[in-house]
């Protein structure tokens, strides 16, 4: 009886961990972690393009900043548009990334059609949240940070 109650135990928990994973494949995995890349290397390669396939036309990238002048800090907010432009010139000259960047992509959650991703680059981090539309893995939101928040 005993080995019949740790066999039904050890097929619950099979089952339980199968259809807590059901969302989620390989190819998902893949494209989440291809829209990160797409984000970081888009700025080193100068590749608007590359910037613009990773991201949803709304997407919105917060920060905290501080006003230099009354040392309050507040939220600052970049949109697509204006990233589809750092991406065109920001790194135009080469300078402004190491030879070999880091781009660390570690995928925190996935879940069905959301998934939650930190991108750990050299300078700073991003928190992402990456949404399948449509059958396509976009970039709706990024918070981020310096790794030393006195740079904000």
């Amino acid at each position: 009886m005993k080995q019949l109650i740790i066999l039904i135990t050890a097929v619950t928990f099979s089952l339980l961990i199968t259809f807590s994973v059901q969302g989620q494949t390989q190819e998902d995995s893949l494209a989440i972690k291809q829209v990160a890349l797409d984000y970081i290397e888009s700025q080193h390669n100068v590749k608007p393009e590359q910037f613009e396939r990773a991201a949803h036309p709304r997407m919105v990238k917060r920060t905290f900043w501080t006003n230099k002048k009354t040392g309050k800090e507040y939220l600052r907010e970049t949109f697509t548009d204006a990233m589809i432009l750092l991406a065109e010139t920001y790194n135009q000259d080469g300078d402004k990334f190491p030879e070999s960047p880091k781009k660390e992509v570690i995928i925190l959650d996935i879940y069905d059609k959301t998934a939650s991703v930190k991108l750990i680059a050299d300078d700073w981090i991003d928190y992402m949240h990456i949404v399948k539309l449509n059958g396509k893995w976009q970039l709706v939101n990024v918070l981020w940070q310096f790794n030393d928040s006195e740079d904000h």
